[in-house]
């Protein structure tokens, strides 16, 4: 691939802008750049719908022309990125991951979008997703009209699902950073499957309008991204209330417009749950403890903590499988649910439809106590600290589980946070089986996220596992 600058694909955010801003690049080269990065790579990762590429390079010229008058819109300014498949872009397909959908376009842009091009980023590709962001309860990699995505550091194993588009794009070198989607995990396990950084906001902090709707009352948009920094950036763009979304919270996002080296203010005091590696395999083990030795450099660490015991994954289940089937039940109900690609998909929305009333208000009536429950648990804690998965990646092909026996469990962090609207972020921590990546996660308490970003870059300040890169041959 010729190029007329120094190698850049793996810059972050801040990298990107001072380059642009100084005048060594144009967006007009970066974007060129990611197209071409996403024509070569995306097909064998699985992690292309559609390249955008007519509007990416109106909106790269627009922004060259800004930058060079002085109109400096933002840190976001000139830099390409992708979004996943499930938010609205006018006149371009929304596939939503699923094979019903492929014809689908939409007259409006999503809110995340519209922020984004706000802020002078450039839309360079709708991003590959587990159809229908896994709301029919699929249980294998292949499960999307794209084919299974696959992670960068091993094409052999899944990038992770559903946000699997923008973890391998993220971690390729594909685009400079993406926005995925959590439901329950759908931004933590691809972050931690492709060695990326992904952040899952507090519920409500970032308008959902205009995205795909699978759990009204548990879906979240965030960011994925080269560091936690990136991260930051990136959620300031696109956080606030949206009088288009009634669940959207009020007030802006304030990050902290240069990072400051080091952690700053009183030492932070993190919890690790009982149970944290319990489960886990050796290498996730490891480099946790590993972690947890450079945590300790500017934070407090207690072990051994409790972590809130309630039924967090019978609940998060029952109230996906009940709002999923309402969500789709044109789709279940008029059995074109057949055509979607994962056989399980095919009959899944059927549990959520038999899912009683009952089942569905007690799940969420014990969200009540759930969330008194933690944040007592806050009260003495500013974040918890545990590994993001228990295992590295999935292989492409078995169903999930078939593989990794008597491997996971953990204390239920994940569908707690999804429950709880809690900001966690995924950050890479190291290596495991197969040369493929582990991660490290921090959840604090709701409206926290300045507080987990800046664990999460003061641990990359230290570390430099986000700045590695795959061979992708």
């Amino acid at each position: 691939m010729a190029r007329n600058h120094p190698p850049c694909e793996f810059d972050t955010i801040r990298e990107l802008g001072a380059r642009l801003r100084k005048r060594e690049i144009t967006s007009v080269a970066l974007a060129e750049m990611y197209l071409a990065r996403l024509k070569t790579y995306g097909p064998a990762l699985g992690a292309v719908c559609t390249l955008t590429e007519e509007l990416a390079m109106q909106q790269a010229r627009a922004a060259d022309a800004e930058i060079a008058s002085g109109r400096i819109r933002g840190p976001l300014h000139g830099i390409p990125f992708g979004v996943k498949d499930l938010a609205a872009t006018k006149g371009i397909p929304t596939t939503w991951g699923a094979e019903p959908y492929r014809t689908q376009v939409f007259d409006h842009d999503a809110t995340v979008i519209e922020k984004l091009r706000e802020a002078g980023a450039v839309l360079v590709a709708k991003l590959s997703m587990v159809e229908l962001a896994g709301g029919l309860g699929y249980n294998n990699a292949d499960a999307a009209w794209t084919g299974p995505g696959r992670t960068p550091w091993n094409k052999e194993f899944w990038s992770g699902g559903s946000s699997s588009g923008p973890g391998a794009a993220v971690a390729a070198g594909l685009v400079g950073f993406a926005i995925g989607s959590e439901t329950s995990g759908s931004i933590l396990t691809p972050s931690s499957f492709c060695g990326v950084s992904g952040l899952r906001p507090t519920y409500g902090r970032v308008s959902r309008h205009g995205a795909m709707a699978l759990c009204w009352t548990l879906d979240k948009l965030g960011p994925m991204a080269r560091s936690a920094d990136c991260c930051g950036l990136v959620l300031e763009a696109i956080a606030g209330e949206d009088p288009l979304d009634p669940t959207s919270l009020p007030g802006a996002f304030a990050y902290d417009a240069v990072p400051a080296a080091g952690w700053q203010g009183p030492r932070p005091r993190l919890a690790v749950p009982k149970e944290a590696t319990d489960k886990a395999q050796p290498e996730v083990r490891r480099n946790f403890e590993e972690s947890l030795k450079v945590l300790a450099q500017f934070a407090d660490i207690t072990r051994d903590v409790e972590w809130p015991d309630y039924p967090w994954g019978a609940a998060v289940t029952a109230i996906v499988n009940a709002e999923g089937a309402a969500a789709f039940l044109d789709l279940i109900e008029s059995g074109r649910a057949s055509t979607l690609r994962c056989v399980k998909d095919h009959t899944g929305g059927f549990a959520g439809l038999m899912v009683s009333a009952v089942d569905y208000l007690q799940a969420m009536r014990v969200r009540a106590p759930m969330r008194r429950a933690v944040a007592d648990f806050y009260s003495k804690f500013d974040a918890v600290v545990s590994p993001t998965r228990q295992t590295v990646s999935y292989p492409v092909g078995p169903d999930f589980d078939k593989v990794y026996p008597g491997v996971g469990g953990g204390p239920g962090l994940i569908p707690a946070g999804n429950l709880c609207g809690l900001p966690a972020i995924g950050i890479p921590n190291g290596f495991g089986e197969n040369g493929l990546p582990t991660s490290l996660h921090f959840m604090g308490p709701a409206l926290s996220e300045l507080t987990v970003v800046r664990l999460a870059r003061t641990y990359q300040e230290k570390t430099d596992w986000h700045r590695r890169q795959p061979r992708l041959g």
